[in-house]
């Protein structure tokens, strides 16, 4: 399976798509902590459904950047990607951390910020970086 081969052979394409990955990443996860911190308390002052708002926005922003930016990634090499145990964690991972998003805001954990909603953003936390640790080990 060929794929996007041309993606891995060109001098400065690959790099620049890891670079978009990783700032797809600071967007994803900055946001969200800052966000999960003001549902465990921190930041009381700030109300909580404008900061959602935007810093939901952003997360959503950098996760389309991981995505198209992954996906693009994957298409240059994916027998390799799809042999390799890690990547398919690292996939389980984001799977789990999307099911978890879902099951947060479908309980409107955002309006209730209860004991549940702070141990969802807690393993949203690590799940999200456990994808990063697991991106980081493919790459070496």
């Amino acid at each position: 399976m060929q794929g996007l081969s041309w993606i891995g052979e060109h001098a400065w394409l690959y790099p620049a798509l890891e670079v978009v990955h990783i700032l797809g990443i600071a967007m994803l996860l900055g946001p969200l902590m800052l966000l999960d911190l003001r549902v465990w308390g921190a930041g009381a002052a700030l109300p909580v459904q404008p900061l959602a708002r935007l810093s939901l926005g952003l997360t959503a922003g950098g996760f389309g950047l991981v995505l198209l930016s992954g996906l693009l990634m994957f298409g240059s090499q994916p027998a390799e990607l799809l042999a390799n145990r890690l990547f398919i964690i690292k996939l389980g991972l984001v799977m789990l951390a999307g099911l978890n998003a879902l099951w947060f805001h479908s309980r409107e954990g955002l309006q209730r910020l209860d004991t549940l909603a702070r141990v969802q953003t807690a393993t949203s936390v690590v799940l999200w970086l456990a994808v990063i640790i697991c991106g980081r080990w493919l790459a070496y």
